[in-house]
């Protein structure tokens, strides 16, 4: 089963470096898969890399796959994390 969990990002900077490490280092704390998608494009939840360069930005919406053992707890605290990440 996989989870898909809908959040837009309201830090003012969106997902730059700061807030995207924050985001990779707590995605690698569950053993779910996490992934990424802005619009059609998807990408590792746990690669700073690949976060980056889908360059998002305040105001987008994203969408957090999570599929794993723990995946019900991983996109609910992932996407209280998009929500509350400030400049």
């Amino acid at each position: 089963m996989m989870i898909e969990t809908k959040v837009k990002v309201v830090n003012a900077l969106g997902l730059h470096a700061r807030p995207a490490a924050q985001f990779v280092e707590k995605a690698k704390t569950y053993r779910s898969s996490i992934t990424i998608q802005k619009d059609a494009t998807k990408v590792n939840g746990k690669s700073i890399i690949g976060i980056m360069g889908l360059g998002i930005e305040q105001g987008t919406t994203i969408t957090i796959l999570a599929a794993g053992e723990d995946e019900r707890s991983a996109s609910m605290e992932l996407k209280e994390l998009i929500e509350s990440l400030e400049d």
